[in-house]
């Protein structure tokens, strides 16, 4: 069977039902996500074993696909013929192969395309500090990223390095000078492509994701020695991230990163894909700035303080997932029944609804 014929006819598919990620699964049909929810296709034969495998081959390199069979999973990009890529996981369940792949749009949309809020622009035009997107998978932390990092592309001379696993939005330069790594590909870790970064010039860095103390700590540094460093984490706030990324570490070190995190952090935006009374997804958002209020609470341990800053601060632009989340139903946007699913403390939100 040609399974790259059948693969195209399937991101075709994607692409005209406005999916965001494609599902091939061993004893099932194959299987897109639309607007949040799962849609199998149908009309296509359910999948065999040798028809993943099949998959499989038609998207890794011969290097990935020796990685896979030695490991049984595999982050991967996989760019059809027409240029449309994907960000992709390979593993094995139960025997057999399945495959998950989000689609990754070819156009970087802007901040207001995407309608998150403007204040979002103003830590794509920082020299230096350390700002971080959190949220679950899939909640668009990569596409948010991606527009700040298109932004100080298309506004300014800027020498930006991105680090992912792996590479998923590809930028054209237009001001800026980029260079992107990924890893296993271009570099062997996170950790070593960034001591690298240190002698490589830059002004802006792109860290795909936070996943060990050596990261971490060379993330932090380089925002406290005068770059600007944007990452991700799977956190669901601003409290829970800045406790995620000190218990990161050695208790020994914690006292020091706490310091180091004080001084270098810019912001922490959480965001969640939230459906629409209208159709498909409308993101609701916090945001936390840090400010002297804010880094003394992480230098004395008191970040379960951080919320009642965030909810008394909205004067100096910070934004409370709550009252974002009763504007959105206010302006008619969501039901209340999803504002509650989607809050973090329902019981605050009940005294703005």
């Amino acid at each position: 069977m040609d399974y790259a014929a059948l693969l195209k006819k399937y991101i075709n598919i994607v692409i005209n039902e406005g999916a965001s990620d494609l599902h091939l699964s061993t004893g099932a049909h194959p299987t897109v996500r639309v607007a949040g929810v799962l849609a199998p296709m149908l009309k296509e034969d359910v999948l065999k074993p040798e028809d993943t495998k099949g998959f499989v081959h038609a998207m890794l390199t011969a290097e990935q696909e020796k990685i896979f069979l030695a490991t049984q999973e595999i982050d991967f990009a996989f760019e059809s013929d027409d240029g449309t890529r994907f960000r992709g996981n390979a593993f094995v369940q139960r025997g057999s192969i399945s495959v998950a792949l989000r689609l990754i749009p070819k156009k970087i949309r802007t901040i207001a395309e995407l309608g998150l809020p403007d204040i979002l622009s103003s830590f794509a035009r920082r020299s230096q500090g350390f700002f971080l997107v959190v949220g679950p998978v899939g909640q668009g932390k990569t596409t948010t990223l991606a527009a700040l990092i298109d932004m100080i592309n298309g506004e300014r001379m800027e020498h930006i390095v991105t680090i992912e696993d792996p590479i998923e939005y590809v930028y054209e330069p237009k001001q800026s000078l980029i260079d992107q790594r990924e890893v296993r590909v271009d570099t062997k870790d996170f950790a070593t492509a960034l001591t690298s970064a240190f002698r490589q010039d830059i002004d802006v860095l792109l860290v795909g994701e936070m996943r060990d103390p050596e990261t971490t700590a060379a993330a932090v540094s380089a925002a406290e020695t005068g770059h600007l460093v944007f990452s991700t984490l799977h956190t669901n706030n601003a409290a829970q991230t800045v406790d995620r990324i000190i218990d990161i570490f050695p208790a020994a070190q914690q006292d020091q990163i706490r310091l180091q995190l004080a001084a270098s952090l810019a912001g922490i935006f959480s965001q969640r894909l939230v459906p629409r009374i209208s159709g498909g997804l409308i993101p609701a958002c916090e945001l936390l700035i840090n400010n002297k209020a804010v880094a003394n609470l992480i230098r004395e341990k008191r970040t379960h303080e951080i919320n009642t800053v965030i909810e008394t601060s909205s004067q100096d632009g910070m934004i409370d997932m709550n009252r974002n989340l009763s504007e959105l139903v206010a302006r008619g946007e969501i039901t209340t029944e999803t504002a509650y699913q989607y809050s973090f403390n329902p019981n605050a939100l009940e005294k703005l609804m």
